[in-house]
């Protein structure tokens, strides 16, 4: 694995030089900043040069529920805001895997990490997270660089080739533990978690996971919301929905969850989604 040090070209780091920002979030112990998209991308990196913070609630979350030592894995990584957060939550006896395919969130994922000297904590990989490893098309998203999918939805998208991994494969020799884990891929969630299940379902203390529930998008890459959700429900865990309005976590079931992935399939085009959480209660 390259460092991500040499991951970065000399041009690169040029590029974004003037596109880095401080973060603004309530409780952080460590001054951060992170570099982020020019004004094309009208979303994470847009609301994070305008407010400091990208979903407040996930944030407190991902700070509460980590601690010096622990294990975080991020897949989706994106510009690596929560991998960021994370590492200065476990320190230098934890760690954080961040997984993000594009290259242009990679390159700003791997610039913030040296910027901020958690080079030596975070692993960060140019590849995304499936059941099996091998190659895949990533489709672009001209104004939301955090929606780039790996299926084609019929709409007019460019593509690139990335490079799949399956995450117990990468991670099962790398790391005796996996505290918790935030998976938000646009769709090919069931994939990502069918490649960490073994892993998983190894682990000694439960793992957390905070993970995107799209119904729309997890069919358009051949899947479905109550797929997703009956496979989360293998782990014996109880599943909560996470509030982002009201700032709580929900207590739900894997029927519950089913029903409202029928109910949103029963909609043509309705993408409705939502954050939940499998784990134990918050401490």
């Amino acid at each position: 694995m390259r460092s991500l040090r040499q991951a970065q070209s000399k041009s690169t780091l040029m590029a974004i030089e003037q596109q880095c920002v401080p973060l603004l979030v309530p409780g952080l112990e460590a001054e951060l900043a992170l570099y982020i998209h020019p004004e094309q991308d009208k979303h994470v990196s847009r609301r994070i040069r305008e407010e400091g913070i990208w979903e407040p609630y996930e944030t407190s979350l991902v700070l509460q529920l980590l601690q010096p030592g622990h294990v975080f894995v991020d897949v989706g990584a994106n510009i690596g805001y929560f991998s960021l957060l994370a590492a200065t939550r476990v320190g230098g006896s934890g760690a954080v895997f961040a997984f993000e395919p594009d290259p242009g969130n990679y390159a700003l994922l791997a610039a913030s990490a040296n910027h901020n000297h958690l080079a030596h904590i975070i692993c960060a990989e140019q590849a995304g997270l499936a059941e099996t490893a091998g190659e895949a098309k990533l489709y672009l998203s001209e104004d939301n660089f955090g929606d780039h999918q790996i299926f084609a939805t019929g709409t007019a998208r460019d593509s690139k080739p990335i490079s799949l991994l399956r995450g117990s494969d990468f991670l099962g020799p790398r790391t005796q533990r996996l505290d918790l884990l935030k998976v938000d891929t646009q769709g090919s969630e069931f994939g990502v978690m069918k490649g960490l299940m073994p892993l998983l379902q190894e682990q000694t203390e439960p793992t957390r996971i905070i993970i995107e529930l799209t119904p729309l998008s997890l069919r358009q890459c051949g899947s479905s919301g109550r797929a997703l959700i009956t496979l989360l429900a293998e782990l014996g865990q109880p599943l909560w929905i996470i509030d982002h309005i009201e700032h709580r976590m929900v207590k739900s079931s894997a029927d519950e969850l089913c029903v409202w992935c029928d109910n949103v399939d029963a909609v043509p085009g309705d993408e409705g989604f939502m954050n939940i959480m499998v784990g134990p209660a918050l401490p």
